[in-house]
């Protein structure tokens, strides 16, 4: 593996240097996943955004996978689409061992499979950074983390790592659509949607009951796992034959821009503490504003008064479908392209893929200065010598 920093790496299009970077996404899905996905779609757009900046990105996904960077199949179809959910860690085991294996061949190694990379992270040279997608708070759980409290770590949102703040946490970065992919509508609509998933934590129910209460019809477009398959036949389908409620299952993201730029509001009523939620930034993409309850980063992401409005009850939450008019929906569209577009979420993960490579210079050069993270992911220089601190 040629030195990191050397002159030959050439610059991307932000002004940084040209890396070889590894993305491992979930075989769950294809990435871009055709229907619901919110990790894979996520890891396509910033792949595509990276190599549009002159970096080698080579992506290791599902054979289906459609995103334009040079791919590396682990398994002809995703899992989901062929059935093998359930075996989803076990067929992972296939792209770890692919990826380390070749390790050299990158300059960073830039994981998405939550924690089923650290012990392989330590067995090579080429640093491996590791984005945490989903909820981190499972207490039985903690003896893992702290085994490998030293592999650097990215979170989608300052509350996401709360539950564990000894971990190597580089920065938060936030989810970015690109810019142009959901068309803004400037008028209101006369329903309310619902997008996502059908399970107990994202509180379709409770999206049902607002909606009836508020005398407004609910539209739903959100696909059903298999664990969730009994919650929905036996809490959630009896309700979608009550007037007003219309499901429309999974649709593709083509499809967003109708669904969500024609609704009043989007719905999200969490129960859990969700770690970013895609859905809201998709209607704020298409002006929508979204009410929802005060869960996980749910007041990080959506702006009370300003993009939407929180309310944590039944009662509440009605009574914010009635004010929702208040809230503009050019702040909204304004908000999304400020905060979450994809070449802010590119640039920040080039960010952070300087900090970790900035560690693995300062070990080959003792006294050189090195980045260490803050809490908030901004950065600051101290001055350290090789083997004082493990990447």
């Amino acid at each position: 593996m040629r030195e990191i920093g050397s002159n030959d790496a050439g610059l991307s299009d932000s002004g940084g240097e040209r890396l070889r970077i590894a993305q491992l996404a979930p075989l769950h899905e294809s990435v871009p996943p055709k229907l619901y996905g919110g990790t894979e779609r996520v890891v396509a757009y910033l792949a595509e955004e990276l190599a549009r900046r002159g970096h080698q990105v080579t992506l290791f996904a599902s054979g289906d996978s459609t995103a334009s960077v040079p791919l590396k199949p682990i398994w002809p179809v995703s899992l989901r689409l062929a059935g093998l959910s359930r075996y989803g860690h076990q067929y992972h085991l296939m792209m770890l061992n692919e990826v380390y294996r070749h390790a050299e061949d990158f300059d960073l190694i830039h994981s998405h499979l939550d924690f089923w990379n650290f012990p392989l992270a330590r067995l090579v040279s080429t640093p491996t950074l590791a984005t945490m997608h989903g909820r981190l708070d499972d207490t039985d759980l903690l003896p893992i983390w702290q085994s490998f409290h030293d592999i650097p770590m990215v979170s989608i949102s300052d509350h996401q790592r709360l539950p564990l703040p000894a971990m190597n946490w580089i920065r938060t970065v936030y989810h970015g659509l690109p810019r142009n992919l959901l068309r803004y509508s400037s008028k209101a609509g006369k329903y309310l949607a619902y997008l996502g998933r059908i399970s107990p934590e994202k509180g379709p129910d409770v999206a049902i009951e607002v909606a009836r209460r508020a005398g407004i019809p609910l539209k739903i477009a959100a696909k059903v796992d298999e664990n969730d398959r009994e919650y929905f036949e036996t809490r959630i389908k009896p309700l979608l034959s009550l007037p007003g409620v219309e499901y429309v299952g999974e649709i593709t993201e083509k499809e967003k821009s109708e669904f969500l730029g024609n609704a009043l509001a989007l719905l999200f009523p969490v129960d859990w503490p969700e770690p970013f939620g895609l859905a809201m930034i998709e209607a704020l993409a298409c002006g929508t504003p979204v009410i929802a309850r005060p869960c996980g980063s749910v007041p990080e992401v959506m702006r009370d008064g300003v993009t939407g409005l929180l309310a944590a009850d039944i009662e509440h939450l009605v009574a914010a479908v009635g004010r929702v008019g208040q809230i503009s929906r050019e702040t909204c569209r304004a908000d999304f392209e400020a905060r979450f577009t994809v070449e802010m979420m590119a640039t920040n993960y080039e960010r952070a893929y300087r900090q970790v490579l900035a560690r693995v210079r300062s070990r080959a050069h003792p006294g050189q200065p090195r980045i260490e993270p803050q809490g908030n992911g901004r950065s600051h220089l101290r001055e350290t010598h090789a083997g004082s601190a493990s990447l």
